[in-house]
């Protein structure tokens, strides 16, 4: 096996694969990239039985083969070569790199331990704008359970719709504590199989998401991310990288049962009032509590928060909305992820609706558009 290419184009091909490839006691081929060549192409693939990155890296083929290498060192030295240009030839476990007047051996393992990458077809794939997919997905992945006793919970619900003009992708997370969807317009182009939905792993989804925040903007980088399924897996497509994923088994709760659809208060106020308001009170909540008071006043027009811990003291704070309606109304609510909500919402105003202090309170941007929504389940107090 014999090529050659820039050091950019390998580090860039190293940045996107050697992530996922940690080290690895037991399967210490999991700790390497597989370096494949082909007569016209230069393959990178890691994989941590997962999530596989594979990246199709451009340079000069002189010589067909594979081999496998620490994927880490090897980032690690290609990073630091002075050289423009990289050559590197390996026999079946030793390579060597080359690069002006750096020579150095570096031994790997048999690419025929590497485990086999899973292929997934692309006959059907929906298309979504990079940027639209990257913001759905920073707005609710927080809201993922971190506890995999409820597997399916512990990742995001992905559900391809026809509704719209070439269709929708939703997005939602839960915890059983709030709820986070996202809605996201597919773009043209998309050839769909019906109506699916899957729920993928909150790692695969920050790794994708750190793979399209390192890949350089430019002029040839496509618009849109490629996303396809089958039975048990999910393929993600954007440009010359490639992220194959399990998918997680089983029912995703009903979770749409549980948004209110009527409630009996809302208020509509500035996103950045209420977060400052919420600070200050956390300030002054119970220890392991969180609990901050909410009391909804529509006669007089206000909304006033408070919090109170017998051993630090008491705040209360008194917002004028630009809107409130409906019958006067209080609810006690956990301010982190109230918090966590309201840093998803990137707008001037945010409206909040609730029925009582017993039923969840729905938190939406204050948008003409209805593409994200935050339920946050109320403290019993």
């Amino acid at each position: 096996m014999k090529f050659s290419c820039t050091q950019e184009n390998l580090i860039q091909g190293l940045a996107a694969v050697s992530h996922i490839a940690t080290k690895n006691v037991n399967l210490p081929i999991l700790n390497n990239v597989l370096i494949k060549v082909e007569d016209k192409s230069i393959q990178l693939a890691t994989t941590n039985l997962e999530i596989a990155v594979t990246v199709q890296v451009r340079g000069k083929v002189d010589e067909p083969g594979e081999c496998t290498l620490p994927s880490r060192l090897l980032a690690d030295y290609v990073g630091l070569l002075t050289g423009d240009r990289v050559d590197l030839s390996a026999d079946s476990e030793t390579a060597t790199v080359s690069s002006g007047s750096s020579r150095t051996k570096i031994k790997g393992l048999p690419s025929s331990e590497f485990p086999l990458i899973p292929k997934v077809s692309r006959d059907s794939f929906f298309r979504v704008l990079v940027n639209d997919f990257r913001r759905a997905v920073s707005r609710v992945i927080f809201a993922v359970s971190p506890n995999e006793s409820r597997p399916e919970i512990s990742g995001v619900l992905l559900r391809f719709s026809p509704d719209g003009p070439n269709g929708t992708l939703v997005f939602a997370a839960t915890d059983s504590y709030r709820l986070a969807e996202a809605r996201v317009a597919l773009h043209e182009g998309s050839k769909p199989a019906g109506e699916r939905s899957v729920i993928v792993p909150a790692r695969t989804l920050a790794e994708v998401q750190r793979i399209l925040s390192s890949m350089k903007d430019g002029p040839d980088r496509p618009a849109t991310l490629e996303i396809a399924l089958s039975d048990s897996q999910i393929l993600f497509v954007y440009d010359a990288v490639e992220v194959v994923s399990r998918t997680i088994e089983g029912n995703y709760p009903e979770y749409r049962a549980v948004i209110p659809e009527k409630a009996r208060t809302f208020v509509v106020l500035s996103r950045d009032q209420l977060v400052k308001a919420v600070k200050a009170a956390a300030l002054f909540s119970r220890t392991g509590l969180y609990d901050v008071h909410f009391s909804y006043e529509p006669a007089v027009g206000t909304l006033r928060l408070s919090a109170t811990d017998s051993q630090v003291g008491e705040q209360e704070a008194v917002l004028t909305p630009s809107e409130i309606n409906g019958d006067q109304n209080t609810i006690t609510l956990n301010y982190r992820y109230l918090l966590d909500g309201l840093n998803a919402m990137d707008i001037p105003e945010v409206k909040l609706q609730v029925i009582d202090a017993n039923a969840p309170c729905l938190i939406t941007p204050q948008t003409a558009t209805a593409d994200y929504l935050y339920l946050v389940m109320p403290i019993k107090v």
